[in-house]
């Protein structure tokens, strides 16, 4: 059963939906790729996620559902209205799942906030501003030839999403700049707060993604209780592949 609802967090009306609702144990927030939906992030995985758990599936602001207007957009703005939407639905605690764009929000919610966070996926994500060192430069070049870049397909597919979603689906190519200049410039976190992120985290990555391998073991050897899985033949857009994601996720969340 999906029950899709909105909360009024920090001026915005931010959109969620509740699936597997009668699930035992924690809740498992999931938070999208950068200019994805939820259910375009993660449809692939959620039957079996669903099966064993309360999934609770957040879109940020100018995603999916819910709204941009005139806010400014940040990882911390977006941290934020999640732990004010935790705080109306009554969790104290729950797990994480953050895909690219929400790799980046989850981990800022366990910066601020964590005893909110009992385990922590990160799948696709970075520690620091893409226009330093978290990225191949072919990408934040928009080099278009890139292997690891989104293939014509993929790029219809998240405008297509967008705009079935969308409650201004025209906004889509602003929405797009104005998010990427949020993972570009955003400011990182230091050695300490990483360090001090003593929950278990897994960090996800395709061995043809966006961020650089070595950035991910640096990211594996600043957090004190991280494990770190590289996917083989996996390009950003294709990490939330169930083959390989499915059974580590849910041993991970299982421990």
């Amino acid at each position: 059963m999906t029950q899709g609802a909105y909360a009024s967090v920090n001026g915005i009306d931010l959109y969620y939906e509740i699936l597997g609702a009668d699930r035992p144990g924690p809740p498992l927030i999931m938070l999208h790729g950068g200019v994805y939906t939820f259910h375009l992030s993660f449809d692939s995985v959620l039957p079996a996620l669903t099966a064993e758990r309360k999934v609770i599936g957040v879109e940020l602001q100018g995603h999916g559902h819910t709204a941009d207007g005139d806010r400014p957009f940040s990882i911390r703005q977006c941290a934020e209205d999640v732990i004010a939407l935790l705080d109306q639905l009554g969790i104290d605690q729950a797990d994480f799942f953050g895909y690219s764009l929400g790799g980046l929000v989850s981990t800022e919610v366990a910066v601020l906030a964590p005893g909110r966070v009992g385990r922590l996926v990160l799948a696709a994500a970075h520690f620091k501003p893409t226009r330093t060192v978290a990225y191949y430069p072919e990408i934040t070049e928009l080099d278009l030839e890139s292997p690891r870049m989104p293939t014509a397909e993929e790029g219809a597919a998240m405008q297509r999403a967008y705009e079935e979603a969308a409650p201004h689906p025209e906004n889509f190519y602003p929405f797009v700049a104005k998010a990427q200049a949020a993972v570009h410039d955003f400011e990182a976190w230091t050695d300490e707060e990483l360090a001090g992120l003593t929950m278990p985290v897994l960090i996800i990555i395709g061995d043809t993604d966006f961020v650089r391998l070595e950035h991910a073991v640096e990211m594996k050897q600043l957090l004190p209780n991280a494990q770190l899985a590289i996917l083989p033949g996996t390009k950003h857009l294709q990490v939330i592949r169930p083959d390989l994601v499915l059974p580590m996720v849910s041993a991970f969340l299982r421990q």
